[in-house]
């Protein structure tokens, strides 16, 4: 590991965002509804502009209030163009100009997408008459909007192309969707893991395409790995210490909350994947064979955000503002990122609904085909809540 730059930026930031193809990082402000952009190179990282740097402090909001006020960002896969949307307004950044999207429907944007040809910004919820449980498409050659179905965590690409993936969440149980990269709607397709409870956030890939983490949950700092197209979960683990259930201890509530909610990411060599920690250690974990290796990055300052750069190296932010770049290794591409979305795609097909009834699921361990759950009556302690409650549900029924 080679430290290729450090600078300290304006404010602590609690969110990276790397452009997939340009040297640009996006950040958000932890204290307050603000993104900042970076760029790199040349042993440098520099500020080159800012979204709502007049917004007001966050104050006191927390849990749901905190999130409404919390802006979602996305870079356009190709030009140096970052899509912001807070609140009922949706911002347009570029290196010469920021400037407000008109002419979407009334809705307050929770999330925000481009799809990966850069043709169709995706945003949800949809609102208004169509509700919180679809999402919009919007043309931008043409500025034509049509309706899709609810997503609610991040879209994000399958790196051998023709597929992505989000979330959609409830209180009870996640789905994590796929859907194939083509059309200007997304189209959910009927294979998908299932995760009990919600608070997740968006996956990420390893860069050959064979493995997937997802960092959550709303109860405790998880940690699972996939493998890809099996979607079989290969690793789990708490960071920090498990939930010791309601009602909280103070000491644990502290703990869980030193934990970045963004500080897992896969870098540019297949099956690595790397871990902020409150310490200012950043953990590589070679997924196979488990290997442990820490990193002292920013002693004494905790990681709150990481991300993987287009260059292939890691952007590590820390709590008292700090930003360093780092040198971690390379890989030449791979065609196995491919064959994984080519097999995935051979068995699965297009979903009619995202009722659970109707979906091929599996929790990483065990499967339910479509109309499995509608005859689930038998549970036991160690079930995940979602499927206690549904095998309680069918036994009055």
């Amino acid at each position: 590991m080679e430290i290729l730059a450090q600078v300290r930026s304006g404010a602590p930031v609690e969110r990276l965002l790397g452009h997939p193809r340009l040297p640009l990082v996006a950040g958000w402000d932890a204290e307050r509804p603000t993104i900042r952009i970076w760029e790199y190179g040349d042993g440098q990282v520099r500020e080159v502009g800012i979204v709502g740097a007049d917004s007001a402090v966050y104050d006191d909001a927390i849990g749901y209030d905190r999130d409404r006020l919390t802006p979602s960002a996305t870079w356009h896969p190709s030009e140096p163009l970052l899509v912001v949307a807070v609140g009922t307004g949706t911002t347009c950044w570029t290196p010469t100009a920021t400037s407000a999207i008109d002419g979407l429907p009334p809705s307050e944007y929770r999330e925000v997408a481009f799809s990966p040809d850069g043709r169709t910004l995706w945003l949800s919820p949809a609102g208004g008459e169509e509700g919180w449980e679809s999402s919009i498409a919007r043309d931008l050659a043409s500025g034509a909007t049509s309706i899709g179905p609810g997503w609610d965590t991040g879209i994000v690409g399958h790196p051998g192309g023709g597929l992505v993936s989000t979330l959609n969440s409830d209180q009870g149980a996640t789905l994590v969707l796929f859907a194939r990269d083509s059309g200007p709607v997304l189209r959910p397709l009927r294979r998908a893991l299932i995760l009990d409870c919600d608070g997740y956030e968006a996956p990420t890939f390893s860069p050959d395409g064979r493995h997937f983490a997802v960092r959550g949950n709303a109860y405790d700092n998880s940690l699972e790995v996939f493998e890809f197209p099996s979607l079989r979960r290969v690793l789990g683990m708490t960071l920090g210490r498990p939930c010791p259930g309601y009602p909280y201890p103070q000491e644990w509530l502290d703990e869980m909350n030193s934990w970045s909610r963004h500080n897992v990411v896969f870098g540019p060599v297949p099956g690595v994947l790397w871990i902020g920690t409150p310490e200012g250690v950043v953990v590589e974990l070679t997924i196979d064979g488990e290997q442990v290796t820490e990193h002292q990055v920013l002693p004494g300052s905790a990681v709150t955000a990481l991300t993987a750069t287009a260059t292939g190296a890691l952007l590590v932010a820390g709590r008292d503002g700090e930003l360093v770049l780092l040198s971690v290794g390379s890989a030449a591409p791979s065609e196995a990122a491919t064959a994984a979305v080519t097999e995935f795609l051979a068995g699965t097909s297009e979903a009619a609904d995202l009722d659970m009834d109707h979906l091929d699921l599996t929790d990483g361990t065990r499967t339910w085909q479509a109309g499995d759950l509608e005859t689930v009556t038998e549970h036991s302690t160690g079930d995940p809540s979602w499927l206690r409650v549904r095998a309680s549900m069918n036994q009055l029924a």
